[in-house]
């Protein structure tokens, strides 16, 4: 796809997932009934509520592109992708949410052979809203207004390490984190963590856990549209539509100059 064609997808996509957002907010101001999963996450209503309002939405944007949504593949159902696909999760960052600390998102991205060239990421209960188009760059809105963003360069004083609120390891985080400099470390839910890397508001977020292709696409979009990359612990790019949809290991990294090695 061309970037003006993935410019009117993006357009078109912010609605559905302001509305998904709004559906979020409206149960998290009543009490949340809680249920685990067979992997032993836990779901609400919430993300099945918001998956139901998104999904309707992406197959009246093109009926042709298949949907890969979290709380569906938790029932097995998953189409066949081919190169073009959307991967949806309707609510990352439940903990946060049953937790009551603002710090979920709803995530949907564009997956392009391989590669994530569209994305949007709502953080309804903080009123941020990022978004991403390959070779056209990400944005903000916040406040009534939009504002482009773009990944810095890490400082002299050292790298701005964001990490998982409900998921650390603290053990291999500090081995990640050898020979590098590191200035401050701060935490962060759900896919609001790549969010913060693209916006220049820290420099590197290590995943040294399991995550889903879901969980991250639609960060990745916005992180690689504003200059950033995520890469596995080989140093690759990260790829989508693998066969059981599950990540490696990886970090995101901002413009830092050692975004593969330790210096030393």
């Amino acid at each position: 796809m061309d970037t003006t064609t993935l410019n009117g997808l993006l357009e078109a996509l912010i609605p559905i997932v302001r509305t998904a957002g709004q559906g979020i907010m409206d149960i998290y101001a009543g009490d949340i009934a809680v249920r685990t999963k067979s992997d032993s996450s836990p779901v609400t209503v919430a993300d099945e509520y918001a998956e139901s309002l998104i999904l309707p939405g992406l197959q009246a944007l093109d009926p042709w592109i298949p949907i890969v949504s979290e709380e569906q593949a938790e029932v097995g159902l998953l189409p066949e992708t081919g190169q073009r696909f959307w991967l949806v999760d309707p609510l990352d960052g439940t903990k946060e949410f049953i937790n009551r600390n603002g710090e979920f998102t709803v995530n949907v991205a564009l997956i392009d052979a391989g590669e994530p060239v569209l994305g949007v990421v709502l953080a309804p209960a903080l009123g941020r809203l990022f978004a991403g188009v390959r070779g056209h760059g990400a944005f903000i809105e916040e406040n009534g207004t939009r504002r482009p963003i773009s990944c810095r360069v890490a400082p002299e004083a050292g790298l701005t390490v964001v990490a998982s609120r409900s998921h650390g390891d603290a053990h291999a985080l500090e081995q990640f984190l050898a020979g590098r400099k590191v200035a401050a470390q701060t935490n962060a839910g759900s896919s609001l963590k790549l969010c913060l890397v693209a916006a220049g508001e820290a420099d590197v977020y290590p995943r040294l856990g399991r995550t889903m292709e879901w969980d991250i696409a639609a960060g990745d979009a916005v992180l690689r549209a504003a200059g950033g990359r995520l890469l596995t612990l080989d140093s690759q790019p990260m790829q989508y539509g693998k066969t059981d949809f599950a990540n490696p290991h990886f970090a995101a990294w901002g413009l830092a100059p050692d975004a593969s090695r330790p210096s030393g």
